[in-house]
């Protein structure tokens, strides 16, 4: 039997792919045979991500993109047909949060600011819907991918203060879900489209929320370890063989789904 988990030569687009956690999948996938196309907004640290790639024998291009501009989606959309002919898997991985679409520890839900509420629906939903309308469409045309959307455990259950992050990543389920059914039932079961929901992971977004300058644990950060029965944070490293079950064959009968990584944190009762 053929390894199931094979993804050589797969080209495979990540959104947010400067991030924490997506330079490091792509770092992995490259490893893997996999021509990795890294978007976002950070060219230096795009172009870092490559070189390192490249260090290590991997095949990778990196294109500024701004997920929330339809036509700067397209023109990269463009740009990887035109290296490679095929887009194989699609991982919405950009996202992020603002001070002012959470509530402080002292705040009240007044004290959200709606413009700010507004901005992090659109950076994390709609950021993940038009990257999806336009790479799904060379898909849709070869017959077969795969599309992995980034959740978290906040779609889950609301957790305090991160009102509009939650609001988001529940919908990104949602729009996971219901994405799945539309593409399977109207163009091909050969196109899946999963989630992935990591727990707490430690990234540049949230170091600050979690830990101290001097590497303590915050209140927030020790209420975490405490709900969380692997009692740490997760390592960038361990998403890696969950994205790639789910962008290659071993997950062929798989769609709609949402696969946790979060050492037990989901599962935690009290």
């Amino acid at each position: 039997m053929k390894n199931l988990f094979d993804i050589k030569d797969n080209v495979v687009v990540i959104t947010g792919g400067t991030g924490v956690l997506g330079s490091c999948i792509g770092e992995y996938l490259a490893e893997q045979g996999a021509k990795v196309v890294i978007l976002g907004r950070r060219k230096e640290e795009g172009d870092a991500i490559v070189a390192k790639i490249s260090e290590n024998g991997g095949e990778a291009m990196f294109l500024v993109c701004d997920v929330l501009n339809a036509e700067s989606v397209q023109q990269c959309c463009d740009a990887v047909l035109a290296a490679y002919g095929k887009v194989d898997a699609l991982l919405n991985a950009a996202g992020g949060n603002m001070p002012g679409a959470t509530i402080a520890p002292t705040g009240t839900f007044f004290d959200v600011k709606v413009d700010e509420f507004q901005k992090v629906l659109n950076l994390n939903l709609t950021g993940t819907v038009i990257p999806t309308q336009i790479f799904l469409k060379p898909m849709v045309e070869a017959g077969k991918g795969a599309i992995v959307n980034f959740t978290s455990m906040a779609a889950f259950r609301p957790l305090t203060r991160v009102m509009g992050y939650a609001a988001a990543k529940a919908g990104i389920t949602n729009f996971t879900q219901f994405l799945a059914n539309e593409v399977a039932t109207k163009f091909t079961p050969g196109i899946r489209v999963n989630a992935i929901a990591p727990g707490f992971f430690l990234t540049n977004q949230n170091r600050a929320l979690l830990t101290n300058p001097d590497g303590s644990l915050t209140e927030r950060g020790a209420d975490v370890i405490r709900q969380t029965p692997f009692k740490r944070f997760g390592r960038a490293e361990e998403l890696c063989g969950t994205i790639q079950y789910l962008i290659s064959e071993a997950s062929s009968f798989v769609t709609g789904t949402v696969a946790v990584v979060d050492g037990g944190f989901n599962a935690f009762a009290m």
